[in-house]
């Protein structure tokens, strides 16, 4: 008995032949329904509709429901659609809707008449073409001139609410999201369309200690934000500030996820690469660090700033613009580890962007905005007092308001904070730039080609502090964070201003065209 039962315990060999090696039936092996696989049954069905023939109708049916099942499977099998289909499909669909803007555009410039496949297909070429030379940087997109002037309605209006002054904004990489945060450390993620508001909550002081983040200097740590950043994956939020930390959430769950330690100073400014999780951070301590966001691991230290950072902004992975008040610009070369150090004639540069890989604009204290090329160390363009505090008609409005000396009144006591340029951005790729102040406006500006200089384009009223702008990629709004006070301090006040985050739409020529 023991050698049978040891027999019984092993697996069955399987059958050789006719007659050999049996399965378990479903009397021996119980009620067990792993017995009971279901192509067996399709077998025993598909065995019935055979022997019954074309006089069971039962049959019938049930074949047909067994094919059904069939079909079912195999068209879910066919909807699982691997990668490569399905960027397939995409540049399929991609194209069409190119092929069909440029149809639109030709249908209306020749009045209906029917042009040739071969004129069709020339004209997608170009556009193609020029889409390809616009995303690579060698070809400028002429963005400024399709700019409509905007109407008595048009103007700023709120999309988001803070009760502090908000010192940084940022869009997605397709701008249908933006991200604010304030002085009191509230980080707000709203849609562009709906205005829509999420708000993100700071974890406990415990569990930022578990995310890598050091014991705060005082009691109580401070959420004093002073940057901001979006991947471009729309993955991952950066922010930075007072704490010296630079706090890593994932924009899915609104979840603190990492804390990068290692400046001396404040977090003043954030960038993260074009298309990379690579993460750039600029302090006060001088230094700007870069970070891994995806393996959330420090990478490498640069020095040369000898003063404290302000600004800094990312073309690439590999290029890097800050500003500091040391009255220099410097442009970052990472794989090379090398830089260019611009020096500027004003007294400190407040802020700073790429127009494209060529041309550089930044802000200053003393209110000029300097517009510079990679082949002069300085600027090829200036324009002084480019946003002034006030005209000399404001200025006999508001002479009761303003404090009186000998009869005079003293504007500079008025104009000196207020007309610093606290924010410069730009359209990358395209001639379409804007700058903002606390004088009441944020300005439009059109850069020429060539490092030829830059022209006023249009005016846009808006009160406050203008401490962060962000444009759209398509170029139909503009966003920006403003506040009763600067970002960086508290030496100026606009106590008519409102604390948050306004957006201002564009209308544009040929606005079918994809851009």
């Amino acid at each position: 008995m023991a050698p049978r039962g040891n027999r019984s315990n092993k697996r069955p060999p399987p059958p050789r032949g006719k007659g050999k090696g049996k399965r378990p039936s479903a009397a021996s092996a119980g009620d067990d329904p792993f017995f009971e696989a279901e192509p067996k049954r399709r077998r025993a069905r598909a065995d019935e509709d055979i022997e019954s023939g074309d006089s069971d109708d039962d049959g019938l049916a049930l074949s047909g429901a067994a094919v059904g099942e069939d079909g079912e499977e195999e068209e879910e099998k066919e909807d699982e659609e691997t990668a490569g289909e399905k960027k397939l499909r995409m540049t399929k669909e991609y194209l069409a809707r190119i092929e069909d803007a440029v149809k639109r555009s030709k249908k209306d410039s020749d009045d209906g008449d029917e042009d040739s496949d071969e004129d069709s297909d020339d004209a997608l070429a170009k556009v193609l073409k020029k889409k390809q030379l616009v995303e690579s940087g060698r070809q400028r997109l002429s963005l400024a001139a399709r700019v409509l002037p905007p109407g008595e309605q048009d103007g700023f209006t709120f999309i988001a609410k803070h009760r502090q002054p908000v010192t940084a904004v940022a869009l997605s990489k397709d701008s249908d999201r933006g991200f604010s945060a304030s002085k009191d450390g509230v980080i707000m993620h709203w849609d562009v369309e709906t205005g829509k508001c999420e708000k993100y909550l700071w974890p406990t002081e415990k569990v930022l200690v578990s995310h890598h983040a050091k014991a705060p200097l005082s009691k109580k740590r401070s959420q004093h934000i002073l940057a901001l950043a979006v991947s471009s994956d729309g993955r991952y939020l950066a922010t930075g500030g007072m704490d010296r930390h630079i706090h890593l959430w994932d924009v899915r769950s609104r979840e603190h996820i990492q804390a990068f330690s290692g400046h001396r100073g404040p977090v003043s400014c954030l960038a993260f690469g074009l298309d990379s999780p690579e993460l750039f951070s600029g302090s006060y301590d001088r230094s700007i660090m870069q970070w891994n966001a995806e393996d959330r691991t420090y990478m490498h230290c640069l020095y040369g700033h000898q003063g404290e950072i302000l600004t800094t902004d990312a073309l690439s992975k590999d290029r890097l613009l800050t500003v500091a008040r040391d009255r220099t610009m410097h442009l970052w070369k990472i794989p090379e580890e090398s830089q260019l150090v611009f020096r500027a004639p004003a007294v400190s540069l407040e802020c700073c962007c790429f127009i494209d890989d060529k041309e550089y604009l930044s802000g200053s204290d003393d209110g000029s905005l300097e517009l510079w090329s990679v082949m002069r160390k300085k600027p090829t363009h200036i324009i002084k007092n480019a946003h002034p505090a006030l005209t000399p008609s404001s200025l006999d409005s508001a002479d009761e308001k303003l404090p009186k000396e000998n009869g005079t009144c003293k504007s500079e006591s008025f104009s000196s904070a207020h007309s610093w340029v606290s924010a410069v951005a730009s359209r990358k790729g395209s001639d379409l730039a804007a700058s903002g102040a606390a004088n009441g406006v944020v300005r439009l500006w059109t850069i020429q080609p060539d490092s030829k200089g830059m022209q006023p384009l249009f005016d846009l009223p808006l009160d406050g502090f203008v401490n962060s702008l962000a444009i759209a990629k398509s170029g139909r709004f503009i966003v920006a964070g403003v506040g009763r006070e600067p970002r960086l301090g508290r030496w100026g006040l606009v106590a008519a201003a409102k604390n948050g985050v306004a957006i201002h739409r564009l209308s544009l020529q040929d606005d079918s065209e994809v851009l």
